[in-house]
């Protein structure tokens, strides 16, 4: 699947829960893969890009399946994962 495939499709937690929509994709250029998945434009983010990117990304480590919707493990689900998302965050927003 292309990274183009993405945007626009609907993110729902394995809950069934809506999430939001992909508007953007942060892609790791030294791993080669996605990071992130941005529920806003990157160019509107604006202020506290931390908390923003909190509030309105969901890791790729926390995908499912993506075919015509986007199916996310439930946030908060794993502890330690939510600490590598703030340390993730944090490395993004130097």
């Amino acid at each position: 699947m292309r990274v183009s495939e993405i945007y626009r499709m609907d993110i729902y937690s394995d809950g069934g829960q809506y999430l939001g929509e992909v508007q953007d994709v942060i892609i790791d250029l030294e791993k080669g893969e996605i990071s992130r998945l941005l529920m806003v434009p990157w160019k509107n983010i604006k202020g506290d890009a931390r908390s923003t990117l909190r509030a309105k990304s969901i890791l790729y480590k926390s995908v499912k399946n993506v075919s015509d919707v986007v199916l996310v493990s439930a946030p908060g689900a794993a502890p330690s994962s939510n600490e590598a998302a703030r340390e993730e965050v944090d490395d993004l927003t130097r």
